[in-house]
């Protein structure tokens, strides 16, 4: 036993001095820089704790080269000779990742899941394609990923994180100044967050909804053109793409170029649906295609009609029932009734993407039943909390009488017993 803790001794020992010199290797750099008083200079070294890829072991030298372990010898540590390429070109920034990035057998050391095509997937974007052009202007890894304080994606601090993505992306795109020489909108950022998916994402804390990556991409990032933005959003809205794809509006859409989904919904500030949309109204969607008394127009009227009647007839019930439950009532078994009425509300409205009457008016219809018999089960447990009121108020009026009766017995029981 005692031979096993001196062996361990010794190999702790070995582990301490061969890891000593190597973090002092690796902190050379940051060493000399942290005493330099340019902040371009000093600033990277005091960014770089924070580093993804300093936690992994990796250090200035993995991307920059040089000789760190040259202790106060600049000439040394910038040596070329020793590999030293010093602040990378903007135009090779791709590259520079990619070196490690690009190779599985390397990458797999690390995280053995992480993709390594995400250099080519780059130069197949519209940032991409303009760098190889001669842009310097466009996003490279460190305008999203940051320089030397890299974090991992799941990391609430990195700059590609779910909710933080928007405003990293708006760092180009929202700058119109910066934006000028490509003459597009740099409103998207505001719009955004105007959008029921912003809310989601930032309210809810709904880390799946989407956000400027999940519709643009992010390595391969380009603009939706008018074909393919009904696939983005079918990403998520399966069934009512399908809905769609079966409709009239897809056919019309397709003739007159128009895109799908966003032609009534918007692209950036997409807001909360309502069946307010349905109608003839100036602001709705239908309105922006057909005039008015229109038969499509009257459709939508009646579309409009039917689901707003079930949603009416569904708050009504759970009003009612909410009431019966603060009175002290049991409403588990109504109220779990009128979820069903609510998944026919939510066919009905996903089924106007159709247009299928038909299919609508049965959706609304067999929600209807259901929320007529919850409003009915409430209005009959209000009725019951009346009678056991009424019922408690005259036992409680037997009961005061009784005890009136029994104390002026009692009165005159003692009154008798007294001598004259």
């Amino acid at each position: 036993m005692l031979l096993r803790i001196m062996c361990f001794g010794l190999l702790l020992a070995a582990a301490v001095l061969i890891r000593v010199p190597f973090a002092a290797a690796e902190d050379a750099c940051t060493d000399c820089h942290k005493s330099l008083r340019e902040e371009r200079l000093n600033r990277p070294a005091f960014k770089i704790k924070d580093d993804y890829h300093v936690a992994r072991g990796l250090g200035c030298h993995s991307c920059h080269g040089g000789d760190q372990t040259a202790l106060d010898n600049k000439a040394q540590a910038h040596s070329p000779a020793k590999g030293f390429l010093g602040k990378p070109k903007r135009y090779a920034i791709p590259e520079s990742c990619g070196r490690c990035h690009s190779d599985p057998n390397f990458m797999r050391s690390f995280n053995p899941s992480i993709r390594t095509d995400q250099v080519k997937e780059y130069y197949s974007s519209v940032h991409g394609k303009k760098l190889r052009e001669g842009d310097q202007k466009v996003a490279v890894c460190t305008s999203c990923h940051d320089v030397h304080a890299i974090r991992a994606v799941k990391d609430q601090m990195a700059w590609t994180y779910p909710t933080n993505v928007a405003e990293t992306c708006g760092g180009c795109h929202g700058n119109a100044e910066y934006m000028k020489p490509y003459k597009i909108a740099t409103d998207q950022l505001e719009k955004y967050k105007q959008s029921v998916h912003y809310e989601m994402l930032t309210k809810r804390a709904d880390l799946a909804s989407p956000t400027c990556s999940s519709c643009h991409g992010s390595h391969g990032a380009a603009p939706p053109g008018v074909d393919s933005v009904a696939n983005v959003c079918s990403h998520c809205h399966v069934v009512t793409a399908d809905l769609f794809a079966k409709s009239p509006h897809k056919s019309a859409f397709d003739e007159l170029g128009m895109p799908a989904c966003v032609t009534c919904h918007s692209n950036h500030d997409i807001t909360q649906p309502s069946d307010a949309m349905l109608g003839g109204g100036e602001d709705t969607p239908c309105a922006t295609c057909h005039e008015s008394d229109s038969a499509p127009l009257k459709k939508a009227a009646e579309l409009r009609t039917m689901i707003g009647g079930l949603s009416s007839r569904i708050d009504q019930a759970t009003a009612i029932l909410t009431r019966a439950e603060h009175a002290g009532m049991e409403i588990g078994s109504p109220r779990f009734e009128l979820l069903t009425a609510q998944e026919s509300l939510i066919k009905a409205r996903a089924a106007t993407h159709s247009l299928d009457m038909e299919q609508i008016k049965t959706a609304t219809d067999a929600g209807s039943i259901v929320a007529q018999k919850s409003l009915e089960s409430g209005q009959g447990l209000l009725a019951e909390v009346q009678f056991r009121r009424k019922g408690l108020a005259a036992s409680m009026l037997i009961i005061v009488a009784v005890l009136v009766g029994l104390f002026l017995k009692i009165r005159e029981v003692d009154r008798r017993g007294r001598p004259d």
